[in-house]
């Protein structure tokens, strides 16, 4: 099915989609790779702030090339989303509702996916020129030295993303599969 949906990610929100929807974003989304999660994570260990807050955010794991003159931002495509595995459950259970990534999840992900109710959308890799199209808005947040892995609020409009897991557990990545294997033995 296909939605267009405007963030924040609410709870209620969340529930709504299935795995296998085609979902357009807008509104204001975060950007976060490897190194800035691992970052946080140090932060809410010694209880210190996080540079947003993370209630029903959406987290882009992505790390922009810079931006040409007149542009907002650079190519802006998506990493592989196993790199924030380790973080994103801790990432959850403070308020983010939403990732954009690629590639599957660990089983610990899905379970704190369910726990949580939240969302895991792939967004197009070697796409990411015209993903950055989208992005109307770029703004550096936190963590400069981390260069294109710095954080960084982003306003998108109608950003394209499928829904590969949904805050119940459904995987499109296992249903995609076992779909193509039933109509393969109907042919």
């Amino acid at each position: 099915m296909e939605k267009h949906i405007t963030l924040p990610l609410t709870r209620e929100l969340a529930k709504t989609l299935r795995c296998g929807d085609t979902v357009y974003l807008t509104g204001e989304i975060y950007t976060s790779r490897d190194a800035g999660h691992k970052r946080m994570c140090e932060s809410l260990a010694k209880g210190e702030p996080l540079p947003f807050d993370l209630a029903d955010a959406t987290i882009y794991y992505v790390g922009p090339t810079p931006a040409k003159p007149g542009q907002v931002i650079g190519s802006a495509g998506p990493t592989t989303s196993g790199r924030m595995d380790a973080y994103a459950p801790t990432m959850m259970s403070v308020g983010a509702r939403g990732m954009i990534g690629k590639g599957a999840r660990l089983p610990e992900v899905v379970d704190a996916m369910k726990k949580y109710d939240s969302v895991y959308f792939g967004a197009i890799g070697g796409a990411g020129a015209l993903l950055a199209k989208c992005i109307k808005k770029c703004e550096l947040i936190a963590y400069e030295d981390l260069g294109a892995e710095a954080l960084r609020k982003l306003y998108v409009e109608e950003f394209p993303t499928v829904v590969i897991i949904d805050c119940e557990g459904n995987n499109l990545y296992e249903k995609g599969r076992a779909d193509y294997l039933a109509a393969a033995k109907i042919i």
